[in-house]
């Protein structure tokens, strides 16, 4: 061996470290939901055990500032005294994989939460996965069916693709999320229910998943009673189990309601630790963990199947605006927004075709459909963009031949863009539904 490759290899030696030994110390302070303890010696996202009056609760470390941590408990933290012992733990946890998981409802923790009793399965893998090297994914070339006649005919998503679903409150986003559960040809589905009332998550499992929705799919709840630290991983653990899916060969649905919570639970961490707020008080760490969540959706590579994703995003005030969703709308690959005036005047599910768009729908459909769905969106456009000249009456029939058309095709448009709750429209039945709209006006080309 060369003098050169010698030194190398004695310099590289060097370099490599031994794993840090753990050691334990105390509390010296609890700030607002913030633990901090001198004396632990313990990598950043370790868990601690915590000396309480009820028994010892579970932390994770989540920074540190010279010889302090910061951790942030998992569970209540009445009953910690000042100088209460901290102990890291060696084990790491791990989630419960496996095809045991399909019809079953479970915490951020992987704990189950349906009274059915464990999960009994022999995998056991960390929350965190590394990404997939960006040449190792297969292009989004085929369409995925999800039952919802506007999506699949005007807002075309491919397996593979990830979408943003972008509402204001009351608007129907968890409804269209169970109207795609049950119309998805997807193989699993994979539904994260992030900081919303424990009320919502009861409600949204019996009465619009309902039973035979829950036979596909896993939901990880993680509600906003819990602490941020859980909400943060709850979207964790439900990416990580679409990942485990995806790594089977299966096509699954992942439906995040809501990014926004995600970003709101590491806004209180952030803010905790004493990052400093950046835009509208969101640290610059919310900007960098949203692509890192996102990203690990996606197509895989080789024999791996693919994670079709829909990210709810919260709109302010309907503010499509907020930096939450301005940063969402960068990284994903196309949204679709729901309209408060549609949803107000009876008009299910609240698709606004003309704000929504989907990035990849030229690679998976064809350019005959392509051209009938940008006609629908003419006809669309045309009449919103003057419907109040035409409902003062200021407008003169046959001053304009697209307005006029745009006003002939509305009741037919409007029926075509609304759908019942219950109802799956297939993509093939999309399609025949699109040809037959667009019919006459495609016969006089």
């Amino acid at each position: 061996m060369s003098d050169v490759l010698t030194d190398y290899f004695a310099t590289l030696n060097k370099r490599v470290k031994p794993a840090p030994v753990l050691v334990s110390g105390y509390l010296t302070r609890v700030v607002g939901l913030m633990f901090e303890a001198v004396g632990v010696r313990a990598p950043i996202g370790a868990t601690c055990a915590v000396e309480s009056a009820h028994g010892e609760i579970e932390a994770e470390v989540v920074g540190f500032e010279g010889q302090t941590s910061y951790l942030m408990p998992m569970d209540d933290a009445h009953g910690v005294v000042p100088g209460a012992k901290v102990k890291p733990l060696t084990r790491t946890e791990q989630l419960p994989l496996g095809l045991e998981l399909l019809g079953r409802v479970i915490d951020a923790r992987g704990h189950p939460l349906d009274g059915k009793g464990p999960v009994l399965t022999d995998n056991h893998q960390a929350y965190r996965s590394l990404p997939i090297n960006p040449l190792n994914r297969r292009p989004v070339k085929s369409p995925l069916d999800v039952g919802v006649n506007a999506i699949n005919a005007c807002i075309t998503v491919g397996q593979g693709q990830r979408m943003g679903l972008f509402a204001g409150s009351g608007v129907g986003k968890s409804v269209l999320l169970g109207m795609m559960t049950k119309g998805t040809n997807a193989d699993v589905i994979v539904v994260g229910l992030i900081g919303e009332r424990g009320r919502e998550v009861k409600e949204f499992i019996d009465e619009i998943l309902g039973e035979d929705g829950l036979q596909k799919a896993v939901v990880v709840a993680a509600p906003a009673d819990q602490s941020p630290l859980l909400r943060l991983r709850g979207c964790e653990t439900a990416a990580k189990v679409a990942e485990y899916f995806r790594d089977q060969g299966l096509n699954v649905l992942l439906l995040m309601d809501s990014l926004t919570r995600y970003a709101m639970a590491q806004r209180e961490i952030a803010l905790a630790v004493g990052e400093p707020p950046a835009t509208k008080g969101y640290p610059p760490s919310v900007f960098a963990r949203l692509p890192a969540l996102v990203e690990r959706a996606g197509n895989g590579g080789g024999a791996q199947g693919s994670i079709t994703a829909f990210y709810t995003v919260l709109t302010e005030g309907d503010d499509l605006q907020d930096p939450i969703a301005d940063s969402a709308r960068a990284i994903l690959d196309g949204h679709i927004v729901l309209n408060r005036e549609l949803a107000d005047s009876g008009h299910y599910p609240a698709i606004d075709i003309e704000a929504s768009i989907s990035r990849v729908m030229p690679q998976v459909v064809s350019e005959e459909h392509l051209q009938r769905a940008t006609k629908v969106r003419q006809w669309y456009s045309s009449y919103r963009r003057n419907r109040d000249l035409i409902s003062i009456g200021a407008y003169n029939r046959g001053s304009d031949a697209k307005i006029d058309e745009a006003i002939a095709m509305l009741p037919q448009v409007e029926s075509f863009l609304t759908q019942r709750m219950n109802e799956v429209i297939s993509y093939d039945e999309s399609l025949i539904k699109l040809q037959q709209l667009t019919q006459r006006a495609f016969s006089n080309r």
